[in-house]
């Protein structure tokens, strides 16, 4: 982590209060928790978290640490028929769509991903670069449990991909529950997407969920602003039942 330090950490709250990683109980973890995670120390985490707290993100409870602050983010469920993958979308506009594999290992799960995954200890994680007609689509960050991830290997998340390996090993996915926020560019993805930092960035969190209800892998992708959009049909008109908002 290069640059203001502080700077970066907030960044990567803002993106888990866009998405709702705080949503159960809203508080944020310890201090000493969050130096640990983001390999920093304690005065640089507390800079980050003054900063959010001045951004009306967060506050503090006396002797209860730091909590996002009521109707700070929003979540909409949105009923889709059907998930359709990028690939479809950027080959249907005569785009050949690249993987490069930036990063392959196996690593201890931070919170919010443990609790999606419902897993502990280590999962293997995988980073990567799409390119979509030689120009930078989005910087993805997968996770995939142990228990299924033996099977993946750097190749492999390379070409078909983490989850396209996972199909093809039996793993049926029965559900994609997806979250999406916009943030801004850390410098990291700003280096893969090649623009700057804090440009614009849409952020869609996807988790994939097996027949029997068992988490199989997670990923995030963080798409250009200007260069990819996801687009809703919805069924019926005024009057019918709009989805729900629930504050998070």
């Amino acid at each position: 982590m290069t640059g203001p330090r502080f700077e970066a950490v907030a960044a990567e709250l803002r993106e888990r209060i866009a998405l709702g990683d705080f949503a159960a109980s809203g508080a944020l973890e310890s201090e000493a928790e969050l130096g640990r995670r983001y390999e920093v120390s304690r005065v640089t985490v507390r800079k980050a978290l003054e900063r959010l707290r001045d951004e009306g993100l967060i506050a503090a409870r006396r002797g209860a640490g730091w909590y996002v602050r009521s109707g700070t983010s929003f979540g909409q469920t949105l009923a889709l028929g059907s998930f359709r993958h990028a690939r479809s979308a950027v080959t249907d506009a005569g785009l050949a769509l690249t993987r490069t594999v930036t990063g392959y290992e196996y690593r201890p799960v931070p919170p919010d991903v443990a609790t999606l995954l419902r897993t502990n200890g280590e999962a293997l994680r995988v980073r990567a670069v799409r390119l979509a007609g030689g120009n930078p689509l989005d910087v993805v960050t997968e996770w995939v449990p142990l228990a299924f991830a033996s099977p993946v290997s750097r190749a492999d998340a390379e070409e078909p991909g983490v989850w396209e390996t996972l199909r093809r090993q039996g793993h049926d996915i029965d559900v994609v529950r997806q979250s999406i926020a916009a943030t801004a560019a850390t410098e990291s993805v700003a280096q893969g997407l090649d623009t700057t930092t804090g440009a614009p960035v849409l952020l869609v969190r996807r988790l994939a969920v097996r027949a029997d209800g068992t988490p199989l892998a997670l990923s995030e992708h963080r798409y250009l602003g200007h260069r990819f959009r996801l687009e809703v049909e919805f069924r019926g008109g005024p009057g019918t039942e709009p989805p729900g908002v629930t504050p998070v």
